[in-house]
């Protein structure tokens, strides 16, 4: 019986984790990556299945993640965010040691674009850009200096305590029980206006686009309890982010390999 309860702890632990620690969540990471595989131009595809393979942009979409526990990936450790304090611009805000996820993603553009990388290197560096592209369009990875991205701010969603960064990563789109591809269906519907709107924005744009989102975000009622109402409340504004980033990762692919 005690060694049920402990693997039960354990087991209950290890969700608890997994559940705060991925960007976007998995479903909202591979929803980003299936929707640039759909639209990125026949040149860009070749050049992505010589760098990845056999697999697609939605299956490397959450590698950045996975690697966290890989040591010699530590470095890349601050790319998965940036600080922007409410009232500054990026270039104002302190400059965050060991880089953010803003440098992070225009140095990785530039290298790729250089070209000359060994095919590991480049693989790599694709699939970080994947990754980046999704975390910089969810709002709280854009931080205001104070809790860590929400991090900090506890809340109690549906009866479990949790954390609001983690509503946003995933816990919202986990509610619909949807997969990435019907999420990606249900979503990719953008006009050509958009598009082009869209894909016009600069890497700084975006953060400034996550940035204004936060008056929302942080609606949350003083006991912290938040469920059904909230996730109505701000359901667009993840599908829109979401769908965003998708459409803003094959215009850069585009424009790196088409």
């Amino acid at each position: 019986m005690r060694k049920f309860l402990i693997l039960s702890l354990l087991v209950t632990i290890s969700v608890s984790m997994s559940s705060d620690s991925f960007f976007w969540g998995q479903i909202g990471h591979r929803t980003i990556g299936h929707i640039a595989d759909e639209i990125i131009s026949k040149k860009a595809r070749k050049q992505v299945e010589r760098i990845l393979g056999t697999e697609n942009l939605a299956e490397v979409s959450t590698w950045m993640d996975e690697v966290r526990s890989d040591d010699a990936y530590d470095y890349a450790e601050t790319w998965h965010y940036c600080t922007i304090p409410d009232g500054m611009t990026y270039e104002e805000a302190p400059e965050q040691e060991g880089g953010d996820v803003i440098k992070a993603i225009e140095t990785i553009i530039a290298e790729l674009k250089a070209g000359g990388l060994s095919p590991e290197d480049e693989a790599t560096k694709l699939k970080f850009l994947v990754h980046m592209i999704g975390d910089i369009h969810q709002p709280l990875h854009v931080g205001n200096g104070k809790d860590r991205g929400g991090n900090d701010v506890r809340v109690n969603y549906f009866g479990s305590n949790t954390n609001l960064h983690s509503i946003w990563d995933s816990r919202i789109i986990d509610g619909k029980q949807l997969s990435f591809t019907e999420f990606a269906h249900w979503i990719n519907h953008p006009t050509k206006a958009q598009v082009q709107e869209w894909q016009s924005a600069s890497v700084r744009d975006w953060a400034y686009e996550s940035m204004s989102y936060r008056d929302e975000v942080y609606d949350v009622p003083e006991d912290g309890r938040i469920s059904y109402e909230y996730g109505y409340k701000y359901f667009d504004i993840i599908k829109l982010r979401v769908l965003q980033a998708g459409i803003r990762l094959a215009g850069v692919i585009n424009d790196i390999y088409g």
